[in-house]
């Protein structure tokens, strides 16, 4: 791995693929990665989701309103199980999406780790989403992330290199 702060500066979203076909040795570690995430209590409330055949990126792809999903030789989807995650007694907040985000950053990361690109996707029809794939309607669907190897004139968007000034995101205690 690359000095993570360096990792953090480097990694952002790709929506240009190549068409270049993904080793299993990857996409077995950017599990392994989402796998090995913290979660509160160690509860584990997330599943994963892979879609590789043809139908199945298809069906995923109606969710949503980018076409570069598409490109994409694999999809991860990652879902949230409220029913399965630890609730903070004080005043019943659920952590199951906070830790089934911190899962879908790690498998972020690590994509781009391996030398393949991924965009966050948080905006798709959640419920037709369920529809097509029904094993996922006991769960709150936190992310789709189309992955591949990136395309040759894939660049960062302008909106990569803005960042609020330091003093608006950071306060001393």
């Amino acid at each position: 791995m690359k000095d993570f702060l360096q990792l953090a500066i480097e990694r952002y979203s790709v929506r240009k693929f190549s068409d270049q076909a993904i080793e299993q040795e990857k996409i077995d570690k950017i599990i392994e990665a989402g796998r090995r995430a913290p979660t509160a209590v160690n509860f584990q409330p997330y599943k994963i989701w892979i879609a590789k055949s043809e139908c199945a990126k298809n069906k995923l792809i109606k969710t949503t309103r980018f076409p570069f999903v598409g490109q994409a030789p694999v999809i991860f989807a990652v879902g949230a199980a409220p029913n399965e995650a630890w609730v903070r007694k004080y005043d019943g907040k659920n952590f199951a999406d906070i830790d089934a985000a911190i899962v879908a950053t790690q498998m972020m990361l690590e994509i781009h780790d391996l030398g393949l690109g991924t965009t966050w996707i948080g905006s798709f029809d959640e419920h037709l989403l369920k529809s097509e794939f029904p094993q996922m309607r006991n769960y709150n669907m936190i992310a789709l992330f189309p992955v591949g190897y990136i395309a040759d004139d894939c660049e960062p968007s302008e909106l990569h290199f803005s960042l609020k000034d330091r003093a608006v995101t950071v306060e001393a205690l």
